[in-house]
């Protein structure tokens, strides 16, 4: 094979996506080893590959907890970084989000709806499979609102760092709201939705997980289905029309799909801040492309990997001791958007 060949554009990406795969498998097993209780490896693999005489509470916190808590954060980086990098696509601006445009904080207002007035109206039990379907329904009305309003907008105005403005406007106005909720809930109701907020990836269980997961498989096949809408929309919209696309019923895709993969992991794990904005461009940088049918698929696997390692560093203190994903995806993810901001700004100053 000569050396030409191999340094290729479709061998390279052959060899970033093995090296891609590898380190999620390997992050996806440190994941499952750490823990309250130290399990080794070993016996980790034998509970989930064979039928080997394991310890019976070994078992159960790999089968109970640990599985459903990677498969959790798997999902999250997946559904969070797919969601981020089409809205930074579609608004051509490197800092949008779900998190920055209000998208987390409208789903965050349906569920605060949901938990906070109609469960003390109704007196409903919000532990069982209707009760998930209800939230994760809320949430994503709760996301797909915002995304009306900044969509409604964005039809009128043109100007990107506007449609920013108003999008972080409207998401502080559903903060508002939560905020008057909160202070005329009980304190029960109270505390659980501010433990809520601070995100967690281990509070989803089995049962929700089969709600979850379907959820965001729906959402990224969207996304898949419209990677050459998305590489149209980078040329502008203009050149989309000539192509022969439709851009409201485009952008209605796109945004139905932003708003399932973002609204179902805020219902479950609360709101997660920066995954949405810092791994897409972790995985432009990485992957060298603008093509989307590379990108989502990259982002897929980059996403994964960015919450496997904040669910590890979550569970670093130990002593039953684990710190708020929120936290630690903050930590990780503001570094690169600053340096992200101040790349942009040096290179529009020399331009």
């Amino acid at each position: 094979m000569s050396v030409s060949k191999l340094f290729s554009p479709n061998y390279k990406y052959i060899i970033l996506f093995s090296i891609l795969i590898i380190l999620f498998i390997c992050f996806t097993i440190f994941d499952l080893f750490f823990g309250t209780v130290r399990i080794p490896i070993k016996n980790i693999l034998e509970i989930i590959f064979t039928d080997n005489n394991v310890k019976q509470e070994w078992t159960i916190i790999v089968n109970e907890f640990r599985i459903p808590k990677t498969i959790t954060a798997i999902l999250a980086g997946v559904a969070l970084s797919v969601s981020g990098l089409q809205m930074q696509t579609v608004f051509k601006n490197p800092l949008a989000g779900p998190d920055v445009l209000g998208i987390s904080s409208g789903a965050s207002l349906g569920v605060a709806i949901v938990l906070m007035s109609f469960s003390s109206i109704f007196a409903f039990d919000f532990t069982g499979l209707m009760g998930n379907s209800v939230i994760i329904i809320s949430s994503w009305l709760g996301s797909a609102l915002i995304l009306l309003l900044v969509f409604s907008v964005s039809v009128r105005i043109k100007d990107i760092m506007t449609i920013l403005v108003l999008g972080i406007l409207f998401g502080s106005v559903a903060t508002s709201a939560v905020g008057i909720m909160q202070y005329f809930s009980t304190e029960s109701m109270l505390k659980s939705f501010v433990i809520w907020t601070m995100g967690s990836l281990g509070g989803v269980t089995k049962s929700q997980l089969y709600v979850l997961t379907p959820c965001i498989a729906a959402g990224l096949i969207i996304a898949l289905l419209c990677s050459k809408i998305l590489n149209a929309l980078l040329l502008g919209e203009n050149y989309g029309k000539t192509m022969g696309l439709n851009i409201k019923l485009s952008r209605l895709l796109i945004f139905l799909s932003t708003s399932i993969l973002a609204g179902s992991i805020t219902a479950f794990c609360g709101p997660i801040g920066f995954i949405g904005i810092a791994v897409p461009h972790l995985t432009r940088m990485i992957l060298k492309t603008s093509l989307h049918n590379y990108l989502i698929l990259g982002s897929c696997l980059i996403g994964a990997i960015v919450m496997l390692i904040s669910d590890i560093i979550s569970q670093l203190p130990g002593n039953s001791i684990t710190l708020p994903i929120n936290s630690v995806t903050a930590l990780l993810g503001i570094p690169i958007i600053a340096f992200i901001i101040i790349k942009n700004y040096k290179f529009s100053s020399s331009s």
